[in-house]
C-alpha cells in the first residue's frame, strides 16, 4: 500500500437485522445489481464466491449526465474485481483489477457492527496511488480540471454509497 491517498469515503446507517445476514447479502456481489447505482450484477469467475483471493466480474452501466464534463467511461462495461478481505460476519472487501489482472489500491468495503437494533453497515471506497483507469481520465486535464475532477468525482461516489446504502437498508428490513 502506498502513502498516497486519493480518496476516502465512508458511510454509515443502521441496518434493521443481525449482522450475519447483512454480511451474507452484502457480500453476495451476483446481488449488487438490487443496490448498487452502477454495477448492475455480474458473476464469479475464479475461486470460491466471496473469499480471499476470489475474482468478480462486474457489468456496470453509467448515465450520460455523470460527471457529464469528465471523459469517463458511459454506458455498459466490464470490471473485475479480486477478494481482499472476508471475515465473516464484519468485513468484505474487493479491489479493482488492472488490464494485467492485477489488484490495484482501488478498494470498496462493507463492515458490519452489532447494535441493540440490529447492525451498523458501513460502506466505504478508498483509492491510493491512481488507477489505471484514472490516470487515463486526468492524462489530458490541465492541473485545475483536475482538481475539479476529484471533488466532482468523490461526490459523486459520496452519492453512490448513500445510494446503495439506504437500497440494502429497504431490501434487508422488507425481509427482500
Amino acid at each position: 500500500m502506498s502513502s498516497t491517498e486519493t480518496f476516502r469515503i465512508d458511510v454509515t446507517t443502521g441496518v434493521q437485522a443481525d449482522p450475519a445476514t447483512v454480511f451474507a447479502y452484502v457480500s453476495d456481489l451476483t446481488r449488487s445489481g438490487e443496490w448498487s447505482p452502477e454495477c448492475q450484477g455480474g458473476e464469479w469467475t475464479s475461486g470460491d464466491p466471496a473469499t480471499v483471493g476470489s475474482v468478480f466480474t462486474a457489468r456496470n452501466h453509467r448515465e450520460p449526465e455523470v460527471v457529464a464534463w469528465a471523459p469517463v467511461v458511459r454506458g455498459e462495461w466490464t470490471t473485475q474485481c479480486e477478494i481482499v478481505e472476508a471475515v465473516p460476519p464484519r468485513v468484505f472487501s474487493w479491489a479493482m483489477r488492472d488490464s494485467g489482472g492485477r489488484a490495484q489500491e482501488s478498494v470498496w468495503s462493507f463492515t458490519v457492527e452489532p447494535t441493540a437494533e440490529g447492525s451498523a453497515l458501513t460502506h466505504a471506497f478508498w483509492m491510493g496511488e491512481l488507477t489505471e483507469g484514472m490516470r487515463g481520465i486526468l492524462s489530458g486535464m490541465n492541473d485545475d480540471e483536475v482538481k475539479k475532477f476529484l471533488v466532482d468525482w468523490a461526490d459523486k461516489i459520496q452519492g453512490d454509497i448513500r445510494r446503495t446504502l439506504a437500497r440494502i437498508k429497504t431490501r434487508l428490513e422488507q425481509g427482500s
